[in-house]
């Protein structure tokens, strides 16, 4: 029994490592006016970054096509007997749905979806996981099973350094983006119920970034075997920097270094760093 991993572009894992894994990825979109950019094939996240510098208009996003997943899935089906399709949160993309749609549409192949709930490396660590397990041959029931386990110890907040892209996105008024600029308010965010939502406010990017540290050193100081990864929007040399500091004092966590691409980047902004883990 041969299972197949798909996954879509916001798990930002990076090619090579999927390559390795042989899991399939199908990319969500970035449209700036009338031109539109396929995650990662056609636009890379440095990309994207300094296209936004220049550009007035934030750029809107789009999920894959259910034909695309029909494609896939068709062409799986030729290898495979299952599949499993881990997407980011049904809350914030019909992605997931467009999966699910897709699998009733295939003959010959039995399409299993999973809804991580929440997006980039985060939604990632279930995408690695469940590759290993399928090159390991186990059955899809076990690998899904694994993945519903994974959720009880996932966590991921994220700090936004620029309330701009949210504010023009409609996921946060005009006032408060003003007010919240005006007092240095970066807000640190989290997934509840598939949705983005605030966690805390806090004054100025040192003391968020402190703050994460606390919540992620809530979980970490337990010693138990952990998987984490920093991550940033367009700022590897601070990642970099938080990966040495963050190694040296946790040695029982497998850390990494994750980014938010085109797709994620839109909405929470450059700048923005987020941590996500969850218990081995």
């Amino acid at each position: 029994m041969k299972t197949a991993i798909v996954t879509d572009s916001t798990a930002y894992i990076p090619k090579e490592m999927r390559e390795n894994l042989h899991i399939h990825m199908i990319p969500l979109s970035v449209i700036f006016g009338e031109e539109v950019y396929a995650e990662e094939q056609d636009i890379s996240a440095a990309q994207f970054y300094e296209e936004m510098k220049v550009k007035t208009d934030l750029p809107t996003t789009s999920q894959p096509p259910v034909g695309k997943f029909v494609e896939l899935f068709e062409s799986l089906a030729k290898e495979y007997d299952h599949i499993i399709s881990i997407h980011l949160s049904s809350g914030i993309s019909g992605t997931y749905q467009g999966a699910v749609t897709a699998g009733t549409m295939v003959e010959g192949i039995e399409v299993h979806t999973f809804d991580t709930e929440i997006s980039a490396i985060i939604q990632g660590f279930y995408v690695l996981e469940a590759a290993e397990m399928a090159n390991e041959g186990k059955e899809p029931q076990e690998i899904m099973s694994r993945l519903q386990e994974m959720k009880k110890s996932s966590r991921a907040y994220f700090m936004v350094d620029d309330l701009t892209n949210l504010q023009k996105g409609g996921r946060l008024s005009g006032a408060q983006a003003f007010v919240g600029s005006l007092l240095q308010v970066k807000p640190i965010l989290h997934f509840v119920d598939k949705v983005i939502v605030p966690f805390e406010k806090i004054r100025t990017r040192k003391k968020a970034m402190k703050r994460l540290f606390e919540l992620f050193d809530e979980d970490a100081s337990k010693g138990a075997p952990m998987v984490a990864s920093i991550i940033h929007a367009n700022r590897p040399e601070e990642a970099e920097e938080l990966l040495a500091e963050m190694s040296e004092k946790y040695p029982h966590v497998e850390f990494m270094i994750s980014h938010f691409g085109p797709v994620v980047g839109t909405h929470l902004g450059e700048g923005a760093m987020g941590l996500g883990w969850y218990m081995k």
